[in-house]
């Protein structure tokens, strides 16, 4: 049997082994490595300058939304004010607040009502078209002020301060 032993004359070296192919290594290693750096360098300042972009847009929303938010808050105080004063000016049709000791003419001039002293725990003295009467809220007054109208008061609801009445005249039936 033969032995072989290492003989580093007659062995061929690697091109790697060589102190030019390390260099060679290293150089692209290090090449790369920067060539690396350089190309992420431009995706970080491009995703930096990104996010600047949408910080300012968003700080720039938030503000218009704040900025919407009050407009829309003062709008709808200004509907809540409007519409308040347009019920106190026109109330639901036919539908009437009355104070004690108030009268109002209704039903396009047709009748006369008055509401005397302050309601009862029960019952209201009303005064429709010079009659008294004493009435519960649900109670429907019906009367004709002229032979081709008819009319009706309906009393709602009433506290110690108003009473609530609906009251209507449409005209009379042929016969």
């Amino acid at each position: 049997m033969s032995t072989r032993q290492y003989d580093p004359v007659t062995v061929r070296r690697s091109r790697f082994r060589t102190p030019a192919g390390v260099v060679l290594v290293l150089f692209i290693m290090v090449s790369g490595y920067f060539w690396g750096r350089q190309f992420n360098s431009r995706d970080i300042q491009q995703r930096d300058a990104a996010i600047l972009q949408l910080q300012s847009d968003s700080e720039r929303l938030a503000a218009d939304i704040a900025d919407q938010n009050a407009t829309l808050t003062a709008v709808r105080t200004e509907l809540s004010s409007t519409k308040a004063t347009l019920d106190a000016i026109m109330p639901s049709l036919n539908v009437y607040d009355i104070n004690p000791n108030q009268s109002l003419i209704v039903a396009d001039g047709r009748l006369t009502i008055g509401l005397i002293g302050s309601p009862g725990n029960d019952v209201i003295n009303l005064n429709v078209n010079g009659k008294q009467q004493k009435v519960a809220a649900g109670d429907v007054i019906r009367l004709s002020p002229d032979p081709s109208t008819a009319c009706q008061v309906q009393i709602q609801s009433f506290d110690m301060f108003k009473a609530v009445l609906v009251a209507s005249c449409v005209a009379a039936k042929s016969q």
